[in-house]
């Protein structure tokens, strides 16, 4: 086992951690971050691994950090590899219809709730590249800032969400880690559910 992992304890991982360091998880960041506690080019996941056994990880957490990887599969691959079967990842991105998602000169494409539907295998039905990971989204919350939109009912926020810009700040995803890996099967896919949440 690496010595960065503690025997016989599940670890839990702080992915692209910046600064914002949390107590009782494995912060990584590049190497150019100062005080994480694994220094990694997450850009290099197609050709070096994680310092971590397989299946050795129960939760991930990735706040503002995919929307800047030019290479998310094999990031998304790699975690799926060093993950237990039920690990629960939480990623945090800009909702691709806000500013927030474009203004970033380091932010490289944006996202959508059905974007991460294709961190899962059953959405490769139609064609394989290669994607060996299988993450499930099982609820997906759109934040949305009720001060500027907490005059709307419930019919008025979805359509303002599917129509308006910087209707919704931020999108947060729960998913799972699916293990053994399902097949690439159209009847296999499922929608996560979706919050609309006031911030």
């Amino acid at each position: 086992m690496d010595g960065t992992q503690e025997k016989d304890h599940a670890l839990r991982l702080n992915v692209g951690s910046g600064r914002d360091l949390m107590d009782g998880w494995i912060n990584i960041d590049h190497p150019l971050v100062s005080g994480v506690d694994v220094q990694f080019d997450l850009e290099t996941c197609g050709s070096a691994r994680l310092p971590f056994d397989d299946n050795t990880v129960s939760e991930i957490r990735l706040f503002h950090v995919i929307e800047h990887i030019h290479h998310v599969l094999p990031l998304m691959e790699e975690l799926y590899r060093v993950a237990q079967p039920g690990c629960q990842c939480t990623v945090r991105v800009p909702h691709g219809s806000s500013d927030d998602a474009w203004t970033d000169p380091t932010h490289v494409r944006p996202y959508f709730p059905g974007s991460f539907d294709y961190f899962s295998q059953p959405f490769y039905w139609r064609a394989d590249y290669g994607y060996r990971g299988d993450w499930q989204a099982q609820h997906i919350y759109l934040l949305i800032k009720n001060k500027k939109f907490g005059h709307l009912d419930g019919k008025q926020l979805l359509h303002a969400v599917a129509h308006d810009r910087n209707m919704v700040q931020e999108i947060v995803v729960k998913m799972e880690a699916i293990k053994p890996i399902r097949p690439q099967s159209k009847e296999l896919r499922k929608k996560a559910g979706i919050t609309l949440q006031k911030i």
